[in-house]
C-alpha cells in the first residue's frame, strides 16, 4: 500500500489543520524541532512521506532524497529558505506556501519591535527594575512624523504600513515585483531602489525573502547609508542582516537601536554579542506564531499538500518552484 504519512518538522500543528488530513486518509510523523541533519534523514526514510509540512530546521537535499514516495513539500508559513528547492525541483516536487496566512501576525510584531525599540522600554523597565529613576535628563522619540522604509511590500509589509499609518508615520516601500497598483492602493511612497530607502527612512522594516541576492542586505555599507541614528527592525530572516555590522554601526552610535525577531543561525549561540546589547530587542522568532496564526497558517498548509496529492487546482502563487517544474516539463 503507498505511502499516507504526512511528516512535519517541529511541534504538532493546529488541531483543524491535523482533522483536515486525517479526514482524507493520511497519517501525521512529527519530527522533533531542529532535528539534525543525520537524524532527519532516518526519520524521513523510515517513515517514506508523501508531503512534508516544513516548521523548524531545514529540510535539504539529503531529506528530500530519503523519500523515494515524497510528491510535495509545504511550508508552515512563507519563508523557503530552509528548504532545498533546487533539489526538490530536479525531483518534479512542488514546494507551497501559505502566503499571507500569518501576515496580520507578523505586521503586529514589526509594529511590537518598532515601539520597543524607539521608545527604549526594555532598558528604562530594566533601570527601573534596578533602582534607577532615568527620567532627569531623559529624551525620549516622537514616532509622528518619521518615516519607516519597508524592503518589500507583500502581505506582511502591506499589513505593516497600514498599522504604522495611525501613528502618524509616513511610509515608503522598495519592491520590484510589486505593481504600481498596490502601492497607490496602500497609500504608500514607492522607492526605486534599496539605497533610496535607506537615505530616507527613520526605522527600517525587512520583509523580503532570503536569497543569495538578499543576503547580508544589510552590511557595513548599506548600514553606513541609513540616517544617523535610524532603527532597524526584522521579522523575515536573520540572513537579510550581517549581524557584526548591525553591532558596529550600533557601537558608533550610526544605528540607534534594532528589533529583531530573527537571526543568520536558529536558534542563536548562548555567547551571541547580541544578548549583552541593551539597544537590541530580541524575540525568538515568532512574529507569525499567535493562535490566530497558526489556525490558517496550519490548515493553508494541510491544504497545499493535499492540493497536490489530490491534483487539484492550486494558483501557481503558492508554488515558489513554479518556474523551476514549468521547465522540466
Amino acid at each position: 500500500m503507498p505511502s499516507q504519512n504526512i511528516l512535519v518538522t517541529g511541534p504538532a500543528i493546529n488541531e483543524r489543520a491535523v482533522k483536515l488530513a486525517e479526514e482524507r486518509g493520511y497519517s501525521l510523523v512529527y519530527v522533533p524541532p531542529y532535528t539534525s541533519e543525520e537524524a532527519l534523514v532516518g526519520i524521513v526514510a523510515g517513515a517514506d512521506p508523501v508531503g512534508v509540512i516544513v516548521r523548524m530546521g531545514c529540510f535539504g537535499a539529503s531529506a528530500i532524497d530519503a523519500a523515494p514516495s515524497l510528491r510535495v513539500i509545504s511550508k508552515h508559513g512563507v519563508g523557503v529558505d530552509n528548504i532545498d528547492l533546487d533539489a526538490a525541483s530536479r525531483r518534479e516536487i512542488p514546494v507551497v506556501v501559505a502566503t499571507g496566512a500569518n501576515a496580520r501576525s507578523v505586521a503586529e510584531h514589526a509594529i511590537a519591535l518598532l515601539l520597543t525599540t524607539v521608545k527604549r522600554v526594555l532598558p528604562l523597565d530594566a533601570g527601573l527594575r534596578a533602582g534607577k529613576w532615568e527620567k532627569p535628563g531623559f529624551s525620549g522619540k516622537e514616532l509622528s512624523g518619521m518615516t519607516l522604509g519597508l524592503i518589500g511590500f507583500g502581505a506582511i509589509a502591506r499589513h505593516t504600513a497600514a498599522l504604522a499609518k495611525p501613528f502618524g508615520i509616513h511610509v515608503s516601500a522598495y519592491d520590484p515585483f510589486t505593481n504600481d497598483a498596490t502601492f497607490e492602493q496602500a497609500g504608500v511612497a514607492r522607492r526605486n531602489t534599496v539605497e533610496d530607502i535607506l537615505a530616507g527612512a527613520d526605522i527600517i522594516s525587512l520583509h523580503c525573502p532570503l536569497t543569495p541576492e538578499t543576503r547580508n542586505l544589510l552590511d557595513d555599507k548599506r548600514l553606513a547609508r541609513m540616517k544617523p541614528g535610524s532603527y532597524v527592525i526584522n521579522t523575515a530572516r536573520g540572513g537579510l542582516i550581517d549581524e557584526d555590522a548591525l553591532l558596529r554601526a550600533i557601537a558608533n552610535d550610526h544605528i540607534a537601536g534594532a528589533g529583531l525577531d530573527t537571526f543568520q543561525t536558529e536558534p542563536p549561540a548562548p555567547d551571541h554579542p547580541f544578548w549583552h546589547e541593551p539597544k537590541v530587542v530580541v524575540t525568538p522568532h515568532i512574529g507569525g506564531v499567535t493562535t490566530e496564526a497558526n489556525v490558517r497558517v496550519g490548515i493553508d498548509a494541510v491544504e497545499g499538500v493535499l492540493a497536490i496529492l489530490e491534483e487539484r487546482g492550486l494558483g501557481r502563487e503558492r508554488i515558489v518552484n513554479f518556474r523551476a517544474l514549468a521547465a522540466t516539463a
